[in-house]
């Protein structure tokens, strides 16, 4: 095996720094028709074990279709505890009957992240609630739904009230029709708003392809995942220290997320050292995907793993 440092500050012969555990396997919040869960998590334990298994992250779970899941681990009997993300499809009121379950199967898998939808313009009376059914081991994935038009003000502020409240903001990066996906305007100043504020934050699925393009079928401007982690290496180097999101953290935010150069993006990606590659990382904290394996062609295509 190769004892070459790997671009994004690797420790040698293991996964860079900058990609370790990144992609959260999101097959069964994908849309679409209803996924067996034998299949899920059969194909989820097979890719943990794989070439590119450094990259996966936590495996989605909809708390609606938690007791299927421990089912079928306990058929299984992973050799170690699978991480899992809980997504929130019932309601707050269902939280805490979803970790009592989870934390009675501790030998089956651990769960770090908890995630909900909210609404865009999102307040703090709402954000108490989260705070009383999620504990305090567990991080509060809170998603300020957007409104159908692109550079929403009360949307950012909703974003911002999350980051202020201490729960970790998420980003959807896709969408079913042009009103919802997310335009550049909209990603840079959410991306402004975590790296002036030194907040972590989630991506959702979306970003299914490493630079932008536009989809030739739905003619989507679609974000490349490449341009999100040099979007936030850069943002946080132009951040300022007073926590302000200023005119120079946007323009170098939406110079990063409009490149199509892949090439580019990748040689800069590879230059990232190890402690940055550890600044980046405590930002960014993972992306939705509904193909791991995939992706993690892609990165070794581009030469990043």
């Amino acid at each position: 095996m190769s004892t070459v440092p790997q671009a994004g500050g690797a420790p040698v012969d293991g996964v860079p720094t900058l990609l370790a555990r990144i992609l959260d396997d999101a097959v069964l919040v994908s849309p679409g028709p209803r996924r067996e869960m034998a299949d899920v998590v059969g194909a989820h334990l097979e890719a943990r074990g794989g070439e590119y298994g450094g990259l996966l992250g936590a495996l989605v779970v909809p708390v609606s279709r938690l007791q299927e899941f421990v089912g079928e681990l306990v058929k299984r009997r992973p050799a170690a505890p699978v991480p899992v993300a809980l997504s929130v499809d019932t309601g707050l009121g269902g939280v805490p009957k979803a970790l009592s379950l989870t934390s009675s199967r501790a030998a089956l898998l651990t769960t770090g992240t908890i995630e909900m939808p909210a609404p865009h313009d999102v307040d703090s009376i709402w954000l108490e609630r989260v705070t009383e059914f999620v504990p305090d081991e567990v991080v509060a994935v809170v998603e300020p739904r957007r409104p159908d038009a692109d550079g929403s003000a009360d949307w950012i502020d909703g974003v911002q009230r999350v980051v202020d409240h201490g729960c970790r903001p998420k980003l959807r990066c896709g969408g079913d029709r042009a009103g919802v996906f997310p335009g550049v305007t909209d990603v840079s100043r959410f991306l402004a708003v975590v790296a002036a504020a030194g907040r972590s934050f989630t991506a959702s699925i979306g970003l299914q392809s490493a630079v932008r393009h536009v989809d030739p079928d739905t003619g989507f401007d679609h974000h490349g995942w490449l341009n999100l982690l040099v979007a936030v290496t850069r943002g946080l180097r132009a951040a300022p220290d007073e926590g302000e999101v200023t005119d120079e953290l946007l323009d170098t935010v939406r110079d990063a997320l409009d490149t199509t150069d892949a090439a580019a993006l990748a040689r800069e990606v590879a230059e990232v050292d190890e402690r940055t590659a550890g600044q980046v990382r405590a930002h960014l904290s993972s992306l939705g995907s509904t193909a791991p394996a995939d992706q993690g062609a892609e990165m070794a295509r581009l030469g990043l793993v």
